[in-house]
């Protein structure tokens, strides 16, 4: 007999009842609707990754009554969430004596002069517990709080349990000047974009130059770039920008020397260091074919050592100690992490590396951290100066009026020998890392070998981590794109050692990361955009538009039941582009791209005519509705590659007859770029994110003479006429 839930026996045993009470999911539905239930091997290595043993029948009778008094032996949770603007019930753990209490010290230092209600509870719901009965009394929270992370203390008895108390908006509002007028931007991949002052990526002073650009040239209100989490401080780099070592700090690579106030004090002899140094890259901006992080890097660091080593005047290094100041004791992990990894090497997962061997406060880090104190304070003035330099850049976007600017990209996790995780390790989920299970693209499912946020240490902590994480996000920016926003409420943990397919969902309290969220965004007065492309349950998608986050429309995604969605018939309250950095660029798309770079990779499952020619059936359903909707001359179809740019720039005019509320437009469609940022399910078998930015004609395209490419000022019309 088919089924899809648990049965009351499977559900009853003591393993499951210890899964579902620690928020593991012991089954799920899958893609096709297909049932599956979790293993109990599986199930055993997640509840020990979360630090409760469940290897035996009594291990895990005592992990049960461990969870239970955890439960019980507080008077309230560790972390409370209150939506401003209506009452919120607190239920509190009383023995049936007990009258509690409760006062809100607010985030400011100040006490909360409102009223907290109690509700006594009449003890038939009482419970036994330690030789007392806990029944559920409540505390009744008011409207009036103010938004903000605050502290609930509660007494009763003899007993007193705080709380961190996190009180949100209901909903992140939509600034109605962006509704009136809806503002349209572009997608761009930093470091593809070259200067002929960059050192062979695109960095900080481009990116500022870009912003003002794009809003004076082509009057854009945002910029969408790739995630600028740090990355390892020597080479070799990690290309890929969603595997970083921190997302709490930023990716010092991308400074640019020369702007560096202190550079003014240097003299002849390390100017002319510098520009030797410079020069010995300078070429690696005209290469169209790979960018060479590694040789930009080896050039740039002893040039920042130079400027470094300089000295500050009074003034700056009051702001830089003011910077460590508010950054610590984050900002002195980090750098620890940076001088190790710099002295003692690449961490390796064999068991065998410092990362293993020692914590950030080990006898022996301190000893290194003693022996190398300039280049401990060099990673630390690093993160100063990226910072300095990338708030430059949203500084610049709004004075060139731009009403965004920088949206800035979240990624999903950290690499697991990290700093965040190296740093703070008791925050993270050892021996797990996150994926997906099987779908109709990757049969085995995806493992991206990330390890997860431990969510009872997320609600011990008040959620400390994720606030930190998002308020320094929003610091320079005036959006925020969540990469794989479900996992806000639902990670794949799989084992380690273990297959993709072989994990289970880990639930997280979506309510309280969505209320952090929503406190961060308006404190900001920004924009979150979700990433919720692909197998996202109904709910998820009704929880981000009550919480007015923005979902993800991409043109080539919008299908149903084999046949393409109108335009005007996509949700409003999304964010719509034609691709992502996943897919081909437009043109690459009309050329088939996606099956012949598949293909060429031997990641195709099905043989290559067969999905050829779902290919053509699919592009000839999207040309229908372009032709249909009056945006493409069906007679173009006859001669694609002699129609290429009016068939891209139909695309769009498709994108602009929708109500999205925001629209973004790829820097690659701009310019008639037809090679792949990033093809899922490979490393180093296709260079992903190592990509130039270059023309149809494969001709670089420097990031002075961008805005004024004919191809681009062309869809910049496009957009203008038809939006």
């Amino acid at each position: 007999m088919v089924h899809n839930t648990e049965s009351d026996s499977r559900l009853a045993r003591p393993l499951i009842r210890l899964a579902n009470s620690l928020g593991i999911s012991t089954s799920y539905i899958g893609q096709t609707h297909d049932y599956h239930e979790a293993s109990d091997d599986v199930l055993i290595s997640i509840i020990q990754s979360m630090g409760y043993d469940a290897s035996n029948d009594e291990k895990i009778r005592e992990s049960l009554r461990r969870v239970r008094a955890q439960e019980y032996s507080r008077l309230i949770p560790p972390t409370i969430l209150h939506i401003q603007g209506a009452e919120s019930v607190v239920q509190v753990n009383t023995t049936l004596l007990e009258s509690p209490t409760g006062t809100i010290t607010l985030e400011d230092g100040r006490v909360f002069t409102g009223s907290l209600r109690v509700n006594a509870g009449d003890g038939s719901a009482a419970v036994p517990f330690q030789g007392s009965f806990i029944t559920k009394t409540s505390i009744i929270l008011p409207v009036d709080i103010p938004v903000g992370y605050h502290t609930l203390t509660v007494n009763a008895g003899r007993r007193s349990t705080r709380a961190t108390l996190i009180c949100a908006p209901k909903r992140i509002t939509f600034d109605r000047d962006l509704e009136l007028t809806r503002p349209w931007g572009w997608m761009a991949q930093l470091y593809s974009i070259r200067s002929s002052e960059s050192w062979g990526i695109g960095d900080y002073v481009d990116l500022a130059q870009l912003l003002q650009n794009a809003k004076r040239k082509t009057g854009a209100d945002f910029m969408m770039i790739n995630p600028l989490h740090a990355s390892e401080p020597v080479a070799p780099l990690t290309p890929s920008p969603y595997l970083p070592s921190s997302r709490n700090f930023l990716n010092f690579t991308y400074i640019r020397p020369e702007s560096i106030e202190e550079y003014n004090l240097l003299g002849q002899e390390s100017r002319d260091k510098i520009k030797q140094l410079h020069d010995s890259v300078r070429s690696l901006n005209s290469n169209t074919e790979r960018l060479d992080r590694d040789a930009m890097w080896q050039a740039k660091m002893p040039a920042l050592w130079t400027i470094f080593k300089a000295g500050r005047s009074f003034e700056r290094q009051q702001q830089f100690d003011a910077f460590r100041t508010a950054r610590d004791p984050a900002l002195t992990a980090y750098a620890t992490w940076c001088l190790a990894y710099d002295k003692w090497g690449e961490p390796t997962h064999d068991g065998s590396s410092w990362i293993q061997a020692f914590s950030v406060d080990s006898p022996e880090v301190s000893d290194l951290c003693s022996k190398y104190p300039d280049t401990l304070s060099f990673y630390e003035w690093l993160e100063w100066i990226a910072d300095e330099q990338y708030g430059d850049a949203q500084s610049s976007a709004r004075s060139a009026g731009m009403r965004i600017g920088i949206m800035a990209d979240l990624a999903v996790g950290v690499h697991a020998l990290g700093s965040d995780v190296w740093g703070s390790p008791e925050r993270y989920a050892r021996g797990t890392t996150v994926g997906a299970p099987p779908d109709y693209f990757n049969q085995q499912g995806q493992n991206w070998s990330q390890p997860p946020f431990e969510p009872h240490n997320l609600a011990q902590t008040g959620y400390r981590a994720y606030r930190d994480m998002l308020h320094h996000m929003f610091a320079h920016a005036g959006a925020l794109r969540i990469d794989h926003i479900l996992g806000l409420f639902r990670l794949w943990w799989i084992p380690s050692g273990r297959g993709a397919r072989d994990g289970a969902y880990v639930q997280y309290d979506a309510g309280v990361m969505l209320g952090i969220l929503a406190i961060e965004a308006q404190r900001a007065n920004g924009v979150v955009v979700g990433e919720d492309l692909g197998i996202v349950p109904d709910y998820v998608r009704e929880s981000l538009k009550s919480h007015g986050i923005l979902g993800c429309v991409v043109e080539w995604f919008e299908q149903r039941d084999g046949s393409f969605i109108k335009p005007e018939d996509w949700t409003p309250d999304a964010i719509a582009s034609v691709n992502t950095h996943d897919m081909p660029p437009a043109s690459g798309y009309l050329q088939f791209e996606q099956v012949s770079l598949r293909s060429s990779l031997h990641l195709l499952n099905e043989p290559l005519d067969q999905v050829m020619a779902a290919a053509r059936i699919e592009q000839r359903a999207l040309m229908n509705v372009l032709v249909d909707g009056g945006w493409i001359d069906r007679e173009w179809l006859a001669d694609i590659p002699q129609h290429e740019q009016d068939i891209v720039e139909g695309q769009y005019k498709a994108l602009c007859a929708s109500p999205c509320k925001l629209l973004a437009v790829s820097i690659a469609d701009g310019v008639g770029e037809g090679r792949t940022q990033n093809q899922p399910g490979t490393n180093n078998e296709y260079p992903n994110w190592r990509i130039p930015l270059a023309d149809a004609n494969g001709d670089g395209v420097p990031a002075e003479e961008l805005f004024i490419h004919q191809r681009l000022q062309s869809l910049t019309h496009i957009m203008h006429r038809y939006c």
